[in-house]
């Protein structure tokens, strides 16, 4: 039996794509660039060389913050944490460990929900 990827990307809806691509860009240590090539403007998470399987788009974001996208973060989750706060984010729940490593739910600037995720070393 062939193994598939079950989900094929991720997308996160933004109102403001230069203010969104500099939070992720801040919060994650990307250095995104909006590609404008295709029918809508999008910016991969990471890049497209290293991406994690999602993008930013404009659009409008659900009003209960929608499904959650889990996003690896550079060094440790308190510094992720720090740096989400400092680009206007918004931190909604405590460090949580599971088995995989640990991570913090949050929002971006247009209330999405996003988990900062520092894996297990």
């Amino acid at each position: 039996m062939t193994k598939r990827t079950i989900m094929a990307w991720g997308e996160i809806p933004v109102t403001d794509m230069e203010k969104a691509v500099a939070f992720y860009n801040e919060v994650f240590g990307y250095q995104m660039e909006i590609d404008h090539s295709g029918p809508n403007p999008i910016a991969v998470l990471g890049s497209f060389e290293d991406s994690a399987g999602a993008h930013l788009y404009p659009g409008i974001p659900a009003a209960d913050g929608g499904n959650t996208i889990h996003i690896a973060i550079q060094g440790a989750l308190e510094d992720g944490i720090a740096r989400c706060t400092n680009a206007g984010g918004e931190i909604v729940s405590p460090p949580i460990t599971i088995p995989a490593g640990r991570f913090a739910y949050a929002k971006d600037l247009d209330g999405n929900s996003i988990g900062l995720f520092e894996a297990a070393q």
